[in-house]
């Protein structure tokens, strides 16, 4: 598999661009910044990589748990593609293919594919409580509405996050969309299991919920998660997929320009937005959440250094959410990330996704500053 990389593996000047955002003068690799080390960083890892290719190195597990540490955040690419050209994550995500056929992850992962592979979610939860989120029957079940408010497992399961999606759900009926979810017949959309490597099962996966979407009539997708948007937007359609995909940030910012989505105010309040990665670099989705925010009255938008492009990830992707290979402390991503927040003077740090959610608002409580700022999603504050 590497093979198909060799020009730009070999490519790779060292140059150290991957470490740093040429913008802002600042780190941007997170597990690099929480380590230290050439192989938490993608200069690092893709010698690693140069390393199996010849042979040099043995995959194992202990090898492959610096490059699971990767939070598949795509800074890295960034910094890069332009500059050099090499594509580090694509280099990083093979290597952690390369450990899964050859049975070298760390127990982490592998507890993690294991949950997935027998429960079909990472909670070790029945498929029959996905809808437990539900209030009341605030929300139908997908009947042929314009859009499958598809939810994920976070979503699903969570207790944070499912007040989240409690919450778009309610916006969107406020706003008269037509919409329904799938609830216990939902399926995990796997992005997190292909990117920690295991191509094969997120395939089936893949397929799964394709199937699914042509047997129920589904045409348009509205997603809680960045993550499950990634997904459907980016890697089902190789499968033959061929529906609209839309974040939620992106159906707020088109209802409240045609009037059918108006937010209330709440006094005046400064928010700083956190981009999330699967929804920002991956995606290019950084207008649609700032222009929901400005159009709340009393909101005061106040950006991070690192914002958009170049915004500092929270830790949680690449599967870490699940696996927890970056692990807590001072330099955890999340932590400087707040610590970063509370430099603007802001008292909310808004984000639209429900990883970041829950890593942020665990780092507010790590950094002991509840009383300074709080963590909301986009949808709480309409």
């Amino acid at each position: 598999m590497l093979e198909e990389y060799r020009d730009r593996i070999f490519h790779c000047l060292k140059c150290g661009a991957c470490r740093l955002s040429w913008e802002v003068s600042m780190p941007i690799c997170p597990s690099g910044v929480k380590f230290g080390f050439d192989s938490h960083y993608a200069i690092g890892r893709i010698a690693l990589a140069r390393g199996v290719l010849e042979g040099q190195v043995k995959v194992d597990s202990e090898l492959m748990r610096r490059v699971y540490t990767c939070t598949s955040c795509g800074a890295c690419d960034e910094q890069c593609h332009e500059a050099v050209g090499v594509d580090p994550l694509q280099i990083i995500e093979t290597l952690k293919s390369i450990a899964v056929e050859s049975g070298a992850i760390p127990p982490e992962v592998r507890d993690y594919l294991k949950a997935m592979t027998v429960y079909g979610n990472p909670y070790l939860l029945p498929a029959s409580e996905r809808g437990a989120w539900v209030k009341n029957g605030q929300v139908k079940p997908f009947s042929g509405q314009e859009y499958l408010l598809y939810i994920g497992d976070v979503g699903s399961y969570d207790e944070r996050a499912k007040k989240t999606a409690s919450r778009v759900a309610e916006v969107l009926t406020s706003a008269g969309v037509s919409f329904g979810c799938l609830l216990d017949r939902e399926l995990s959309d796997g992005n997190e299991v292909n990117r920690v490597g295991d191509k094969w099962f997120y395939e089936v996966l893949a397929e799964n919920n394709i199937k699914l979407f042509e047997e129920t009539g589904v045409r348009k997708i509205v997603t809680l998660s960045p993550h499950a948007f990634n997904a459907f937007k980016n890697d089902y359609p190789q499968w033959g997929f061929e529906g609209e995909v839309v974040h939620y940030t992106e159906l707020f910012s088109r209802l409240i320009q045609d009037g059918s989505l108006k937010a209330a105010g709440t006094g005046t309040v400064k928010v700083t937005y956190h981009d999330p990665c699967f929804l920002g670099r991956h995606n290019n989705v950084y207008e649609a959440p700032r222009e929901v925010l400005a159009s709340i009255p009393g909101v005061e938008l106040v950006e991070m250094e690192r914002n958009r492009n170049n915004a500092f990830c929270c830790g949680g992707g690449g599967g870490n959410f699940f696996s927890d290979m970056l692990g807590s402390g001072e330099m955890s991503p999340s932590r400087i990330r707040v610590r970063e927040a509370l430099t603007t003077g802001a008292s909310i740090i808004a984000t639209a996704c429900p990883k970041c959610f829950n890593m942020l608002d665990d780092a507010v409580k790590a950094e002991g500053v509840e009383d300074a700022i709080e963590v909301r999603d986009i949808s709480q504050l309409l």
